[in-house]
Formats: structure tokens, C-alpha cells, sequence
């Protein structure tokens, strides 16, 4: 299915944000996820479905010193 993720238009065959997040190989507690303008609730990546055409932005938590 076709999402654009961060502003790219990719192919991905996962069919939730869980899915997605780790056919990209991230970690979601690390992950904030934004679906169509609005920010999705980490405890429901897992039951979120995407659909084609769904905007997504990932932002990535990182610590730092």
C-alpha cells in the first residue's frame, strides 16, 4: 500500500502502525506517530489501521547529554 511517511511516498505492506513501525525498524516507545494530522496513541499502534493514501510523520525520541 502507498503512505507518504515523512513526506516520501513509500510502498509498505503492514497494515498497522505496530506493523509499520517495525517493518521500518523502529522502536515504537521510541516513536511518536502522527496519522492525518493527528497524533495516534502509542497504547493503540497495535489496533491503528492504515489505509492507502494515509499521511504519517514519525518523529523519533533520542537522548542526549
Amino acid at each position: 500500500m502507498k503512505l507518504t511517511i515523512n513526506g516520501e511516498a513509500r510502498d509498505v505492506t503492514a497494515g498497522t502502525v505496530q506493523a509499520l513501525l517495525e517493518e521500518l525498524g523502529l522502536n515504537p516507545q521510541a516513536t511518536v506517530v502522527e496519522r492525518n494530522h493527528e497524533i495516534v496513541d502509542r497504547a493503540a499502534y497495535g489496533e491503528t489501521r492504515l489505509a492507502a493514501g494515509d499521511v504519517l510523520e514519525l518523529v523519533r525520541l533520542v537522548g542526549g547529554g
